[in-house]
């Protein structure tokens, strides 16, 4: 976890296009939003993998959504249940249902259903607001945090000061 850590502050902090950052922010919550338990989880996972990004904001961002995630539950429930019971999409969703393995997916979970739809309404609002926090972290943040009091005394700290001496911080 130190690594992915150390990986995202170096991102922020080098000539890393902002675009991969924020992009890396808004799939990482699609994910996070999502339940771990089906097949849809894990192909939108291998899917992400594939697509150029920054992987260490992906990982926290997807750990972040996962924390997240239970106390929305009530939410992706309703949005689910709203989405999966139009009437124009019933017979589509039983031609899904019969197709081998596409149950596996859990499309028809509610909960499932309604946090990838969040998630999905969500990509373009968390991918300007990440664009926003690589740029006032690049332009205000990064020095202000470096130069002040606790992070002297913090960098101190032996593990901590290795972070930011791999990092550039001092």
């Amino acid at each position: 976890m130190v690594k992915f850590i150390t990986n995202l502050l170096k991102a922020l902090n080098a000539n890393v296009n902002p675009a991969e950052i924020a992009h890396a922010f808004a799939c990482g919550t699609i994910l996070g939003l999502m339940p771990k338990d089906n097949l849809l989880w894990y192909l939108v996972f291998v899917f992400i993998l594939f697509v150029r990004i920054n992987k260490p904001a992906y990982l926290i961002m997807t750990l972040i959504g996962a924390a997240i995630s239970p106390a929305f539950d009530g939410l992706f429930d309703t949005i689910g249940y709203a989405f999966l019971t139009i009437p124009a999409f019933s017979g589509f969703f039983g031609t899904l249902l019969d197709i081998p393995f596409v149950a596996f997916t859990k499309f028809n979970n509610s909960v499932v259903m309604g946090s990838f739809l969040c998630g999905i309404v969500l990509y373009i609002p968390v991918y300007f607001l990440g664009r926003l926090f690589v740029y006032i972290w690049r332009k205000y943040a990064a020095d202000f945090v470096r130069n002040s009091k606790i992070a002297k005394v913090i960098n101190k700290i032996p593990l901590i000061g290795k972070i930011a001496s791999s990092v550039g911080g001092n």
